[in-house]
């Protein structure tokens, strides 16, 4: 059959048929084996193909969330190399969705989380172990017995993916278990058409032409023929089988090729020659067949990934001045008319309320930031806190503990550190906050530093309500500094200060009335004297020269004369 397009596949029913549909295929239940155990020799990496991270997140991560959205017996996620990181990896982010979607239970009713997610009981993820990696065959056999042993025993079917495509979506993978419900078929395939197919497998058809005439067989690259070279439809790596055919299929397979592997592409051709079914489906989106096998298409895969996902917040109300420039991982969470200028980079988990603005060059990691909050350029924030109204920078640190209260202000080159800054408190100029618990409306002056190591533990300083600290200060810690109480610019405080109290922890001034004066007046004299010896120096040095040139002519003269009496 001619390969149909995932848009033809779900606009040829209608609602009605294609809910009908629906349960049909969900009735006969679907289970998905992701398959993420390969090497990846050609990304030269000591990291496991699959964990390589995409958009701040790994990439077999949104291949098991795809998965797990669109099966309803169980997800096998088959592991080899790096088999415990890659299980590691899967089941801390199983747990992280699982207390999000608990909390989302809590704050919300049931009856409003409808289209687009998931069921109250989340289906199972489990794992299967390929030792020897002997090919795709051989890791898909590897799921058998671990869906044996699920509740229910093993599906009516099964969607098999590749843990290196993270570019799949679900729109295009549901249209492909339609087709494989409608066409009652045995093996339904994923295909795509590249201008380059090296290193995919070709998708041999009855007639010549690409994405006509029935599927014969999948023929790898390295098995290719000259003319099966020239084939640009490939194999995205991406199948619904039959679940009694494909276990049945998998165990006549034959290590007949050049890499001396089970291919699990080999079952299509196994179909054929029964007789069976076999259909295609052409991706709509290129980018959606590609498999991550180089830290080519590694970036490419980052460069579209992080395309979408500005898309989905510009869509979603947010404003970016530059798209291009603009990186924002997976986990991050935006509210709307915030606006982001170039040069943003947005990482981890960060959650970012409404009508904020964050300016160029400014990196926030993991960290929540209130409404209408002011990130001007070149800021770093990481595992921080910002509530309402906040403003931080340019040129301001916010490490790991920080916490700013409504309305407070950071500065330029302002660096914090473990440290609570009170509601409307100001760091406006070059101080260092560390270990410190700071009050409502404090001022914090240019050039103060809390002192909170001492070189064996960290200790804490507390500034409480309505303290003006100037310029200059250093807080020893532990110190405290009370209610209301003002610390004199260029202090050093060691001891507690009493609220309402003015601290003055410096040397006393001293002033000498006329001493510059002198002083300058004995540096004129000094130097002219120097200047008097340094000359007569000079006057004996050249009297001294000049004598013995003098001698030296004279000596000259006599031997000439000698010489000429004893010729004449």
């Amino acid at each position: 059959m001619t390969t149909r397009t995932a848009r033809s596949v779900l606009e040829s029913a209608s609602p009605v048929e294609m809910g009908r549909q629906g349960s049909e295929t969900r009735s006969k239940s679907i289970g998905a084996i992701v398959m993420a155990a390969g090497l990846g020799k050609r990304m030269h990496s000591k990291l496991g193909k699959v964990l390589h991270p995409i958009a701040g997140r790994p990439m077999v991560l949104y291949v098991v969330d795809l998965a797990e959205r669109l099966t309803n017996r169980g997800v096998v996620v088959v592991v080899g190399h790096q088999g415990e990181q890659v299980k590691s990896v899967v089941e801390a982010h199983g747990a992280a969705t699982a207390s999000r979607e608990r909390l989302q239970s809590l704050l919300e009713p049931a009856q409003g989380r409808t289209n687009g997610t998931r069921d109250a009981h989340p289906v199972p993820v489990q794992f299967a172990v390929q030792a020897q990696q002997l090919g795709t065959g051989h890791a898909v056999m590897q799921a058998r017995d671990v869906f044996k042993q699920m509740a229910g025993g093993p599906a009516g079917s099964y969607l098999i993916l590749n843990g290196d495509t993270p570019l799949l979506s679900e729109h295009t993978v549901q249209a492909l278990l339609k087709l494989h419900a409608c066409e009652d078929a045995a093996v339904t395939l994923l295909t795509v058409n590249l201008p380059d197919p090296t290193g995919y497998g070709r998708v041999v058809r009855t007639r010549e032409r690409s994405n006509e005439g029935d599927v014969l067989r999948i023929v790898e690259d390295k098995d290719t023929t000259a003319a099966e070279a020239s084939i640009t439809e490939i194999n995205v790596g991406t199948y619904v089988v039959d679940g009694p055919f494909l276990f049945e299929a998998l165990d006549q397979l034959q290590p007949k090729n050049a890499q001396k592997e089970y291919y699990l592409t080999d079952i299509i051709e196994m179909a054929v020659k029964r007789g069976l079914r076999v259909c295609a489906l052409a991706a709509s989106d290129v980018d959606e067949g590609m498999g991550i096998n180089t830290r080519q298409q590694l970036a490419a895969a980052e460069r579209v990934i992080r395309r979408r996902l500005c898309d989905r917040w510009m869509e979603a109300g947010v404003t970016m001045i530059d798209p291009d420039s603009t990186w924002i991982d997976h986990g991050v969470e935006i509210g709307r008319d915030t606006v982001l200028h170039p040069h943003v980079t947005l990482e981890g988990r960060t959650t970012i309320g409404e009508d904020c603005v964050i300016r160029s060059h400014s990196r926030v990691t993991d960290s929540v930031l209130g409404q209408h909050v002011l990130v001007q350029d070149s800021c770093v924030l990481r595992e921080a806190r910002l509530e309402d109204h906040t403003t931080v920078g340019p040129f301001a640190h916010l490490r790991p503990g920080t916490v700013l209260r409504r309305s407070a202000k950071v500065g330029n080159f302002v660096e914090i550190k473990k440290t609570e800054l009170g509601e409307g408190s100001k760091a406006n100029h070059l101080s260092y906050l560390g270990d410190a618990k700071i009050g409502k409306d404090v001022n914090i002056g240019a050039g103060t530093i809390t002192c909170n190591y001492d070189g064996f533990k960290k200790s804490e300083t507390v500034v409480e309500d309505g303290v003006f600290i100037g310029s200059d200060t250093q807080l020893i810690a532990p110190v405290k500094v009370g209610r209301g109480a003002i610390v004199a610019a260029g202090s050093s405080v060691t001891d507690e200060v009493p609220a309402d109290a003015l601290v003055v922890a410096r040397a006393r001034q001293v002033t000498i009335p006329g001493w510059a004066e002198k002083r300058r007046a004995l540096q004129t004299g000094v130097n002219r004297e120097t200047l008097n010896v340094k000359r007569g120096e000079k006057s004996d040095r050249v009297t001294r020269d000049a004598s013995r040139v003098t001698k030296k002519r004279a000596s000259v003269s006599k031997s000439n004369q000698a010489k000429n009496r004893a010729r004449s």
